[in-house]
């Protein structure tokens, strides 16, 4: 199975932020936007595998500002990194504020996808190749995440 570039995976969509995606301090819902964010990352991932994706863990999301009624999202999904199956692919979500130009950094997170075969088993995904500098940044650690994810999931719950 040959490797694909990191940016055969990019996908970016935008989202109007609705009244009904939105709390009662008129800022988006934090479920709306892991929904957004699930989905986009399963977009990159089925763009890497050229496979159905399932979605195995969110390993970590970070809320770091809010949006409102009438901002813009920008969600920005690229595979970072692969397993035999299994792919984590990091999505940014920013927010666009039409009337003032103001941007920010919304959410980051972390997701493992696992492909899909026909058989509904695991299928074999490519490796992917990590060109640009910030590219190669997010694969060369990418180690360091997966065993952060082994840890939490070996770690007993009560």
């Amino acid at each position: 199975m040959e490797a694909r570039p990191m940016k055969e995976s990019r996908t970016i969509q935008t989202k109007l932020v609705l009244p009904p995606d939105t709390n009662h301090m008129n800022s988006i819902f934090g479920g709306k936007v892991l929904a957004y964010i699930d989905e986009i990352a399963g977009i990159s991932a089925m763009k890497h595998s050229r496979k159905q994706v399932v979605t195995a863990s969110i390993d970590s999301v970070d809320f770091l500002s809010s949006a409102h009624v009438g901002d813009v999202l920008e969600l920005e999904a690229n595979v970072t990194s692969t397993g035999r199956t299994s792919m984590e692919v990091y999505v940014r979500v920013k927010s666009h504020n039409l009337q003032t130009g103001e941007e920010r950094l919304t959410t980051e997170s972390f997701l493992t996808m696992v492909a899909m075969g026909d058989d509904g088993k695991p299928a074999q995904v490519p490796a992917v190749i990590a060109e640009s500098p910030g590219e190669k940044l997010f694969f060369e650690s990418a180690p360091a995440r997966r065993e952060h994810r082994k840890l939490r999931v070996k770690t007993p719950r009560s």
